[in-house]
Formats: C-alpha cells, structure tokens, sequence
C-alpha cells in the first residue's frame, strides 16, 4: 500500500461530495446494475443524486461459469478459485466500457463500490451447526477491479458485518435510513430480487427503530422454473402465471416452511429456497407451479409487512418483482388500505436502488461515523462495513 494511495484515499474523503460507481451482481446473474453516484456529505446529511445507471447483460458463458458454483455444496475448488479474480476482471471491463459509452474519465470517479456475486450464504438458521458462526461469500476481488480501472475500489461488505454479530445480509437498512427517512410517515421499502426482503424506516417522530430482515423467495424459484420449463430467462410480465391456477393445497404447504414463523430479522437465499425445495411439496403444471409461487411471493411479503406496528406505513417496491403486475396486484389485495407505489415516487429507480444503496456503503466506509448507525438501527450491529482496495 504506497504513501500516495493512502494520501489519494485520504483526500477523497475529506471532499464535500463524491462520485461513486455503485455495482450490483443479484442472484438472478441477468447482469452487472451499475449506478453513478454523486454523494454530498455523510450520514444523516448524505444527499445522493443519480447521475447515470445501466445494466449490462452477462453473457451465457459466464452465467454457466456462475452457476458451477452457485449455491451448491460440492463443487471444483479450483474452479471457485478461478471465479474469484474472473468475474472482478469482466467487472473491470463492464465498468471501462460503461463509462466509455457515458463520456466519462475514470479520473473523475473517487471511488467504486463493489458488492460482487454472492455464491453462497449459510446463515446459522441454515447450517444448523451452533458452535459454527454465520458465514456467507461473495466473488468478484478488489484489488483486480481496482488494479484494471485505476479507481479505489471498496468491495467484500458483507464479512464485516458477520464479524461484528450480524448474518451478512441484508444490509439495506444502513443506505435506506439515510435516503428514505421521513418526518412524519413510516416506510417499508421491499425490494423483490431473488430473495425478498425489507427494511423498515421509521419517520423522525416514530418511537421504532430501523431494521432489515429477509423475508423469503422472491424470483428465485420463479426465474429458475421460467428457466428450466418455459425456455425464459424470467416470467415476463407474469404471462406463465396468468395462466395457471394456484394450486392452495402446494400453497399452504410452502407456507408452513419453518423459515417463516422464524422472528426479524433473519436471512436466507437460495440455497434453501431452490426449486427442489418447491417440487417437494407435491406435483404441479408448470403453470399451476408458477401461479402458486407468485402468490407465495406476495402472501409472505404481505405477512411480514402485516406484523408491523405502524399507524403510518407506506410500502414502497425495488427490484425485478416491482415489475411483476401479478405479484403487485396480490399485494394489493392483501394489504388493502396501505399505499403501495414503487421507489419511483420517491425519486429513486427501482432498478437502481440496490446499486445506489453500495455506493452509501462505500461513502460512509471512507468519509463516515459508525456512530450513525449506533441509535437508529435494530438487529443490526452499528459498523462500517467494506474492504479498500488501492490502484497502484
């Protein structure tokens, strides 16, 4: 680590304001989110504008590359190894190509924050084994990121919050209290990728506190059954579950899961909630399967947001689920009289969130207090959370 990367580190967070490139890889592999950021300040007077986002697809290649790993117990060691400094290197060189197509100089942007691709979360609740910690490992290395964009690169964020008593995810209540606080309405902000989950953000004059806590499948089942069945990357606009019919005996079945009656917060992915664990509750038409996981989705979102005690909610939805119409109208129908709208009517894209709520990450990492946190968060313990990889 030379003297002039910690004095170029030690610069960028005395600035007013940076611009951070936040990056998102989900579970469902569709692509790299990347979202620029132009972050003024820190903590409660953090002010985050938007300056660009796009996805960039992966190629088929690199999702079978992927999925050689992902969320599997045995697998080639050395091709996990492999995995490691690939996926930071095509990373690397979406990043170069992205800020290439927006006219940008990787000389402007202060720093980059990097989630990398989740390949499996083992929880305690999952693992079962008491006398073993919470674990969880994402690919995609730093040094490699920063190393081939010349940008300090923050990434690895979930291992901190493991070693100071967490589960590793999710983290969004650390961004979603600085962006969504509210002086007077209490807001659940859900975002449905492949595993669902919430925050609560109590407004200034709540009595609550903030939390975080997945809630269960998203579209991981969903994506995987569009996948396998239907020759579909995902269930477009619901056209697969539009024509099936639920199936209540499946339903109730998947609802007596024990994950569900565990308390918030808690984690999961989709080790647990795969395919195989939804066929094993019996047969079904693939359409009837996907009718039924739709409103799987929906009920134990509805039954999370229902054990809520706010006078004042208002539920807002990220992630590929809030542009499911199927999953919105369930949800509807479910939470009736509570405003559900997507993060659009805050000003934020929905699409975009995840990637934007890293780039905070990063912002309170380097410029940050973790004191910020110490008295607004439930559940979750009061860190700074990342890794600093410094170019040479």
């Amino acid at each position: 680590m030379s003297k002039k990367g910690i004095e170029a580190l030690s610069a960028m967070a005395h600035k007013d304001e940076r611009l951070i490139l936040g990056l998102m890889s989900g579970t469902s592999l569709d692509g790299l989110d990347l979202a620029l950021c132009r972050i003024e300040g820190h903590g409660p007077k953090s002010r985050l504008t938007l300056k660009a986002f796009t996805t960039r697809p992966y190629d088929d290649d690199f999702k079978t590359r992927v999925r050689e790993v992902f969320a599997k117990r045995q697998i080639d060691l050395q091709h996990l190894t492999l995995l490691h400094p690939t996926i930071a290197e095509v990373h690397a060189a979406m990043i170069l190509t992205t800020l290439e197509a927006w006219d940008i100089s990787a000389n402007t942007i202060d720093l980059i924050a990097s989630h990398g691709q989740t390949v499996y979360h083992a929880p305690r609740s999952f693992h079962g084994d008491p006398a073993q910690p919470h674990a969880t490992l994402q690919l995609g290395d730093g040094d490699h990121i920063a190393q081939r964009t010349g940008i300090i690169t923050c990434s690895d964020f979930r291992q901190k919050h493991i070693a100071a008593g967490g589960e590793g995810a999710p983290l969004a209540a650390y961004g979603d209290i600085l962006l969504f606080t509210d002086d007077k309405k209490d807001r659940a902000l859900i975002n449905v990728g492949g595993i669902s989950n919430f925050t609560l953000v109590p407004s200034q004059m709540s009595h609550l506190k903030a939390f975080s806590s997945d809630i269960g499948p998203g579209n991981t089942i969903m994506d995987a059954l569009a996948q396998r069945d239907f020759d579909m990357p995902y269930d477009a606009d619901a056209t697969i579950a539009k024509r099936g019919n639920i199936r209540p005996d499946l339903l109730q079945a998947m609802l007596n899961e024990p994950f569900f009656g565990l308390a918030c917060p808690k984690t999961t992915g989709p080790e647990h909630f795969s395919l195989s664990w939804a066929e094993g509750f019996g047969n079904a038409l693939p359409e009837d399967m996907m009718a039924t996981l739709n409103r799987l989705t929906a009920e134990t979102i509805a039954d999370a947001i229902k054990a809520l005690s706010s006078d004042t909610l208002e539920v807002y939805l990220s992630g590929g689920g809030a542009h499911n119409p199927l999953l919105k109208e369930h949800l509807a129908n479910l939470l009736p009289g509570i405003p559900i709208t997507t993060t659009d009517a805050l000003g934020v894209n929905p699409d975009a969130k995840e990637a934007m709520l890293f780039a905070l990450l990063a912002n309170e990492l380097v410029a940050g207090e973790q004191e910020t946190f110490a008295d607004r968060l439930d559940g979750g313990p009061a860190v700074t959370m990342g890794k600093i990889s410094l170019p040479d």
